[in-house]
């Protein structure tokens, strides 16, 4: 397979696992001086997986990791994480990583594939890396390759746009369909948030057609969403069709996160209540999804940004 190179970066002989390949592509990284004038380095993380620490000048920190290209933390300058990563999660590089913002991609949920797609899954590759008014931008990218072809026939290619500010985290998605034939697909970031789950809260969702998956996933209940304020006061599991482009978070713990988006239509507020006794308690999913199918034809793109940031 021919190697393909990153914008930046330390050498593949010093973390050998940015080598490990489940058919996506392989990184070589060089240069290791301008990872630091960048705000953006290379390192181990759990498991040994190579992941990026993003650090902008005001002090502000992000970690993602390639296998999944999922961000597992957001610090902002106090050094408080208001990203949450499971303690049952496991780094191993071959089952998701189980907090901060997985992908879900090509399908949200159950379906004809396997749970939430195949895009938490994969190894995505770093394509790009800039340097705006000091804050750090990193690209990483996922084509299809066997294993996904294996399960969805089909050739595209995402983009993930992940930019660090002061007080914000904003990404932006893009997929595109490479292939000869049309495609359709539904996804997700499933951002877990870290929160005290009782005295959490979820304000901008009053009107909207819901979803509910209490008491049966497969078998959802349709309602409207009447409440100003949304709570988290035992297992919630539900959708939110045509929500609003601003979601306000109280996670309980004294912070107020805006959760902006540009073309994510629908959300998903979920926990798992005492399905996960060992952890329920520390976080809240408050997700951007797209629920119904993006249909795309051949050289077709789809956008979608999210926005997360403090006062």
């Amino acid at each position: 397979m021919a190697m393909v190179s990153m914008a930046f970066g330390v050498s593949t002989a010093t973390f050998p696992n940015l080598n490990r390949c489940r058919g996506v592509a392989y990184a070589s990284l060089s240069n290791k001086a301008s990872t630091t004038s960048l705000g953006v380095r290379v390192t181990e993380g759990e498991g040994n997986l190579p992941k990026l620490v993003l650090t902008s000048p005001a002090g502000s920190e992000a970690e993602i990791y390639l296998f999944g290209g999922c961000i597992t933390s957001w610090k902002v300058p106090s050094g408080k994480d208001l990203l949450f990563v499971r303690p049952d999660a496991v780094f191993n590089g071959n089952k998701p990583i189980s907090g901060g913002v997985p992908h879900c991609f090509p399908q949200f949920g159950p379906g004809p594939i396997q749970q939430h797609g195949f895009a938490r899954n994969m190894d995505w590759t770093v394509v790009g890396s800039e340097n705006t008014e000091g804050n750090p931008v990193v690209t990483l990218e996922l084509k299809d390759a066997p294993y996904s072809r294996a399960m969805w026939d089909f050739s595209f290619h995402a983009l993930f746009k992940v930019t660090l500010n002061a007080k914000s985290l904003a990404t932006e998605l893009t997929v595109k369909n490479t292939d000869n034939k049309a495609f359709s697909f539904s996804t997700a970031l499933h951002t877990y948030f870290r929160a005290s789950a009782s005295n959490a809260s979820v304000k901008g969702l009053k009107g909207c057609k819901t979803l509910s998956k209490d008491p049966d996933p497969k078998n959802p209940v349709e309602g409207k969403e009447e409440r100003d304020v949304v709570t988290f006061p035992g297992f919630v599991d539900c959708v939110y069709l045509d929500a609003s482009s601003e979601l306000q978070l109280d996670n309980g713990l004294g912070d107020l996160i805006s959760i902006k988006n540009t073309n994510w239509s629908d959300a998903v507020l979920w926990n798992p209540y005492l399905q996960m006794e060992a952890c329920y308690k520390d976080f809240v999913c408050v997700e951007n999804a797209k629920i119904g199918s993006v249909q795309l034809e051949p050289e077709q793109t789809w956008t979608a940004v999210q926005h997360l940031s403090i006062a």
